[in-house]
């Protein structure tokens, strides 16, 4: 099994194991609430408070929904804007590769992303491989090979340097594939704000405003149809 695939199923069992746990602590709370909670009903309970509009008639009617889509608007766009934390994560730290690797040491002048070991083969710094580890990589290793993207971007030289470019330049590539996946993600947030602005559901009057858009005046016009329709009403 490979590194990579490795490392998908571990974050996936983690997900698991966070999901399971959710679930069975909502339902443990949920008996023992419904176990040991007094049972007092009395109409007092039912009425509003704090917020709301008063009823009339029964409390059990229909709630104005402009609270419902107001506060639904604003979940979806909030919890969307939560997937940049994850993008500005993956972006910083491939940036951060790339500066390293890009730069080496000003004390001594050696690379600060790959290192010659005593036996004679090459292998990523600590904070090389720490830098891999929180992108996700779980066993990471110096290049030997340079991939097929990156082949005109990598130099000759030794196997150092061929390492520390291959290292420099896929980080930059990475980097500029997650400016690229970002700008789609805003641009499909974008389009749906302006769809939901364009259809008015931002406008707390809405039904105000359609009303008074339909009695304004309009100018007189030839169609037989709209005649026919007014005569009807």
């Amino acid at each position: 099994m490979s590194p990579a695939v490795a490392s998908s199923l571990g974050i996936v069992a983690y997900m698991a194991i966070f999901a399971f746990t959710g679930v069975v602590f909502l339902f443990v709370n949920l008996l023992v609430g419904k176990l040991v909670r007094p049972h007092d009903p009395h109409p007092e309970k039912l009425e509003i408070y704090e917020c709301g509009e008063p009823t009339i008639g029964s409390s059990f009617v229909q709630f104005d929904l402009r609270f419902y889509v107001v506060a639904l608007l604003f979940i979806i766009f909030d919890v969307e804007v939560a997937f940049f934390f994850p993008w500005a994560a993956v972006f910083g730290k491939s940036t951060n590769l790339a500066q390293y690797a890009s730069a080496p040491d000003r004390a001594t002048g050696a690379s600060r992303v790959v290192e010659r070991l005593p036996n004679g083969e090459i292998a990523l710094t600590k904070n090389a491989a720490d830098l891999y580890r929180e992108l996700g990589v779980r066993n990471p290793t110096a290049p030997r090979e340079v991939p097929a993207s990156l082949k005109g971007l990598v130099a000759g030289g030794d196997e150092l340097t061929r390492a520390e470019q291959t290292i420099a330049e896929g980080a930059r590539q990475l980097a500029w594939v997650t400016i690229v996946d970002i700008a789609a993600f805003f641009a499909v947030l974008l389009i749906g704000f302006a769809y939901v602005w364009r259809r008015g559901d931002l406008d707390w009057v809405r039904a105000v405003g359609q009303a008074r858009a339909a009695a304004e005046p309009r100018a007189a016009s030839d169609d037989p149809l709209e005649h026919e329709a007014a005569l009807s009403a």
